[in-house]
């Protein structure tokens, strides 16, 4: 159901719906939700259907201790050593996109383009997980080829989809990538398990500013071509 009334969402609504959330109320999303969601994700399309997904989730104390354990690799100034390679940044438009996202998240924020120490503080939200109740992990084997990295993607956007319908808030998260070794050493992964991206999701704090960002979406007409 929508959260302003008891229509049903429709699949657009859910889509216009979800969006990017970097403030979460300490409300823990229950369990049979959360269960319900991953289900639903379950149903995603892969390759040959190999289903090459490997999910873990931490809440309560154990999403504590990942978080504590995060920002001391950070605060010791560690290097962070991701499983997958990740481009130092974009280029062209699409470096025009990211960095047009960075300032619209910023002014939001109240952060000026020379205030290091809130750009800082800034970074460090996404290691606090927003304060979200939950935090989850999306792994695959390292062995696979990048390509399989497409089913994995397929797979976050169906359950973030079906977390948005359930009225529950979610944030991807490619920073959870930069140290692997926290979550493998806290859920005991094999080391054959690449962490290619995270998820927080919890319930919206809809008083924080950064809250109030939607960042908008280039005409589809500049992104697909036809041709018959």
């Amino acid at each position: 159901m929508s959260e302003s009334s008891d229509r049903p969402m429709t699949f657009e609504d859910v889509l216009k719906a979800r969006r990017s959330v970097r403030g979460f109320l300490d409300k823990p999303v229950p369990r049979e939700i959360i269960t319900r969601a991953f289900d639903l994700a379950q149903l995603s399309p892969s390759n040959s259907n190999i289903q090459p997904w490997q999910v873990f989730v931490a809440s309560g104390k154990v999403k504590d201790t990942i978080r504590e354990q995060l920002l001391a690799e950070i605060t010791a100034g560690n290097v962070n050593q991701p499983d997958f390679s990740y481009p130092g940044r974009f280029e062209n438009v699409y470096r025009t996109r990211q960095v047009d996202c960075a300032v619209a998240m910023y002014n939001e924020m109240g952060i000026a383009r020379d205030d290091k120490v809130g750009r800082l503080n800034a970074m460090l939200r996404n290691f606090e997980f927003f304060d979200a109740p939950h935090i989850a992990f999306f792994c695959m084997e390292k062995s696979f080829p990048t390509t399989v990295a497409v089913d994995l993607g397929i797979y976050a956007q169906t359950l973030m989809l079906a977390f948005t319908a359930m009225g529950v808030s979610s944030c991807a998260m490619g920073s959870m990538r930069s140290y692997p070794n926290v979550p493998r050493a806290v859920f005991g992964f094999g080391d054959n398990l690449g962490v290619l991206f995270g998820m927080t999701f919890g319930y919206e704090d809809t008083t924080l500013p950064v809250n109030r960002l939607r960042m908008g979406r280039r005409p589809f007409e500049e992104c697909v071509t036809f041709k018959e």
